[in-house]
């Protein structure tokens, strides 16, 4: 592996291992600090919030001034960020560390902008898969470590945390420094600096191929949230589940996540080709969201465990193939912004699943993951409506 790509995976995995330790203790030391639910909400969105403004103008941005200099300065602001959250006492002081995290870690679509400037076309899914990978493992090890270093820190104080994921983020910031070159050559002649982001969406909603894209990737996301709040409230109401089992479950799948998007994924696009791995990875989905709510703590073990392998199998088939299609579909001037739609989608996608899971859970717990399951099906005819022989514009 090339050393760009090797300081582009350290970028994402250290993003989410961020996102992963602090998402975990959010809520419980919201309310140490006196939040209430609905403040505590608030809080928690101002993070997507922030990813949705930013990407694309991060990413719109890299296309004009090339991808280097925006990564450097997206990773020293999640740093200072962290930094603030080290030293939060109050709710006001939490929200605008919160903010100005959100607003450094919408980089992803400069880091898949490079990876696609750096990366031949039939290799990209491979090299895509290799962020989803990054995605993954700091999903992993993100969650145990926020619980330690929360340990560490005493009631009401998160300096530990705060101190951890920054110091790993000016680990990054070192390395990105040293061996990062710049990767654009094709650059913008200008660059609009306002935050226009539904002419945007708009604008690249009327494009074939890239609408499609970018609606399965909404869905997909909104039907994955949707399942993972539920899950956890299925799993301790129902099963019986310890928030450390639960834990494992997520674990499991991250690790999974790791093993097909960073192995897998090149050699099935090879054989089958991003269009044909989108198919699948929305019909196995549907299929897993569907046997999820089936179980009781009898057939636990080995159905949901199975479920799970599925779901693993098919966000490593759909999230590579949807990345590296939006880039060969883009016109080379503008693969950030594009991406950053995407990564925008990405953000409303979450924070819709958040707040649809405990509305549906409380009518009925089927209820939310026969509702993602549906929501697959959706994806299933939007994949169906884009052919192989579609008109895709490749870089360089």
């Amino acid at each position: 592996m090339r050393k760009p790509i090797v300081v582009i995976f350290v970028t994402i995995f250290i993003d989410m291992l961020g996102f992963g330790i602090i998402i975990p203790i959010l809520p419980i030391f919201s309310k140490e600090l006196g939040a209430a639910n609905y403040q505590v909400g608030l809080i928690a969105m101002s993070y997507p919030i922030m990813n949705f403004l930013f990407a694309p103008f991060w990413g719109s941005l890299s296309d004009r001034y090339g991808r280097r200099p925006i990564i450097l300065g997206s990773v020293f602001l999640t740093t200072l960020a962290y930094l603030i959250f080290s030293q939060a006492t109050t709710l006001w002081i939490l929200l605008l560390s919160r903010t100005l995290s959100g607003i450094g870690s919408a980089n992803l679509s400069v880091a898949q902008a490079y990876v696609a400037d750096v990366s031949k076309p039939e290799e990209r899914a491979k090299a895509m898969g290799l962020i989803g990978a990054a995605f993954g493992l700091g999903f992993i090890i993100g969650p145990t470590a926020g619980g330690y270093l929360k340990s560490m820190s005493s009631v009401g104080h998160v300096d530990w945390v705060g101190y951890g994921a920054a110091a790993i983020c000016l680990v990054n910031l070192l390395l990105a420094y040293f061996n990062l070159p710049e990767s654009l050559t094709v650059r913008k002649k200008e660059v609009t600096f306002n935050f226009r982001i539904v002419s945007g969406i708009l604008a690249e909603l009327r494009r074939p191929v890239i609408r499609e894209l970018l609606l399965i990737n909404f869905i997909f996301i909104t039907a994955f949230m949707i399942m993972q709040i539920a899950a956890s409230l299925f799993w301790r109401e129902s099963i019986g589940l310890t928030e450390v089992q639960m834990g494992y479950m997520f674990a499991f799948i991250g690790a999974l996540t790791v093993v097909v998007q960073g192995g897998l994924v090149g050699r099935a696009v090879k054989h089958f080709g991003e269009f044909r791995l989108l198919m699948v990875g929305s019909i196995l989905s549907l299929i897993a969201f569907a046997m999820i709510p089936w179980v009781d703590s009898s057939t636990f073990i080995p159905w949901e465990l199975l479920a799970f392998a599925l779901l693993a199998l098919a966000n490593g088939c759909i999230t590579p193939s949807i990345t590296s299609l939006l880039s060969k579909s883009a016109d080379a001037r503008e693969v950030g912004q594009v991406l950053g739609v995407n990564q925008s989608f990405g953000s409303v996608a979450r924070a819709a699943g958040m707040a649809l899971s405990g509305f549906l859970y409380e009518f009925d717990l089927h209820l939310p993951f026969l509702a993602s399951a549906g929501l697959m099906i959706l994806c299933v005819w939007l994949a169906s409506l884009i052919r192989p022989s579609a008109p895709v514009v490749v870089n360089g």
